[in-house]
């Protein structure tokens, strides 16, 4: 219960700061970027995928302008050290990264934009995974991966999006990508606001957003005023371990996903998604896939407080068996060059953290049996100057909840500290 309430306490800290902040609000910056409407953000596609954020998001970008072409470039790398606590408690230097690259021209009421997204990751988190306690999802060398998380692919998005405008309010929209990220969740949490300085995966990745990467994606939206409806069909295996190739695969799950804008500071989503055998270790196995957020971010003089609540659902079409995940985070950058966040996590876990990193019995059913608490805390701040580019040294410490099944094998109170040097474009 005191991990629990120094956590919450933290993010109500944090909303009470950026809420008096909120009433110092530069003017000046205000009176040179106009608010934009919902149409318009989607139409950037400064995000992976088709995804939605608030208006009021801010980007960090480069762009140059050649003809009718105008080009973009995005990116961020961590250098993290990590050590973990407990008996499964690991160590380890590795590197977090991705960089998206994006062209993009208009015709008349037409946009098309061609974006691909890369990642060093295969070759920076050695051993295919970086410890993570609780953490499941995916294999490496055959096994199943337990207290850790797999790298990104190298090619983690290839997509081109072709937007109509039908009407000033009204979009039609179009995405089709041999990799990509289907119309299910929010945005993935690489890229989104909330977890902008949090270098790992949240535990509940495989039950929210893990289709970030997926292979032979046709996603078509339709958008008017503040309301977005997508549909999505697309390959439902997740990468294999070959995470320098491009994979590809039939078409046989589907998402649909609806998201609203209310106002400038709101992004709103509902998803669900039928996906054909996710697992290499569970083949037969098909997956329902439920997931809704609300994403907020709020300007404040010098800075922003971005926060996402998030509720993820697997349900077996095998046997019926539910896992949910329930995630809070939240991230204030205040007086330009500094951050500090929050992620707190409520997730199911299944029976394979009973068995570790062995080859599955003959016969194992995975099961989702027992539920873990995470409670993170971060802080940055940037460091030197340079023109387009944000480098910063900080660190994060998270606390574990951890059921009674579970103690014999990770102890009571196990912890996990990182420390890292970020550098991002900008």
């Amino acid at each position: 219960m005191r991990i629990r309430s120094v956590a919450f306490a933290l993010f109500v800290a944090v909303s009470r700061l950026a809420a008096q902040n909120h009433q110092d609000m530069d003017m000046s910056h205000m009176n040179t970027e106009p608010s934009r409407s919902f149409i318009d953000v989607l139409q950037e596609h400064l995000t992976s995928g088709t995804d939605a954020e608030p208006e009021s998001t801010p980007s960090e970008m480069f762009m140059a302008t050649k003809g009718s072409w105008t080009f973009m470039l995005h990116g961020e790398g961590f250098l993290n050290e990590i050590q973990q606590t407990g008996p499964r408690g690991a160590d380890k230097l590795f590197s977090t990264n991705w960089v998206m690259p994006m062209a993009q021209r208009k015709f008349s009421n037409c946009t098309l934009t061609l974006r691909t997204m890369l990642s060093l990751e295969p070759a920076t988190v050695s051993e295919r995974r970086y410890p993570e306690l609780f953490q499941q999802g995916e294999t490496a060398y055959s096994l199943p991966i337990v207290d850790g998380q797999h790298p990104h692919d190298f090619f983690m998005e290839l997509a081109a999006l072709y937007d109509y405008k039908v009407s000033e309010k009204t979009l039609l929209s179009f995405y089709i990508a041999p990799v990509g990220d289907p119309a299910l969740g929010p945005t993935a949490y690489p890229h989104r606001a909330s977890a902008s300085e949090d270098p790992v995966a949240p535990l509940g990745h495989h039950l929210q957003d893990s289709t970030h990467i997926s292979d032979d994606v046709i996603t078509v939206g339709v958008t008017h005023r503040v309301l977005r409806l997508e549909a999505s069909g697309f390959h439902g295996r997740e990468p294999d371990e070959s995470r320098w190739s491009v994979q590809s695969g039939a078409i046989d799950s589907w998402s649909t996903r609806l998201s609203v804008n209310p106002a400038q500071d709101w992004s709103v989503q509902y998803s669900i998604a039928q996906l054909h055998s996710p697992e290499a270790l569970q083949p037969t196995e098909d997956v329902r896939r439920m997931t809704a957020s609300a994403m907020y971010n709020r300007p404040i003089r010098k800075g922003n407080l971005a926060s996402m609540i998030l509720w993820g659902r697997n349900q077996s079409l095998s046997d019926g068996n539910v896992g949910n995940s329930y995630l809070l985070e939240s991230t204030l950058r205040f007086l330009n060059r500094n951050y500090a966040w929050t992620r707190i996590e409520n997730v199911d876990r299944t029976n394979e953290l009973l068995l570790g990193e062995t080859a599955l019995p003959s016969g194992f059913v995975e099961r989702y049996f027992t539920r873990v608490q995470a409670y993170t805390l971060g802080y940055d701040r940037e460091v030197g100057k340079m023109r387009h580019v944000s480098t910063a040294i900080g660190g994060q410490v998270t606390l574990y909840g951890v059921p009674q099944v579970l103690e014999p094998n990770y102890g009571s109170h196990p912890i996990g500290v990182i420390a890292f040097f970020r550098v991002r474009q900008r």
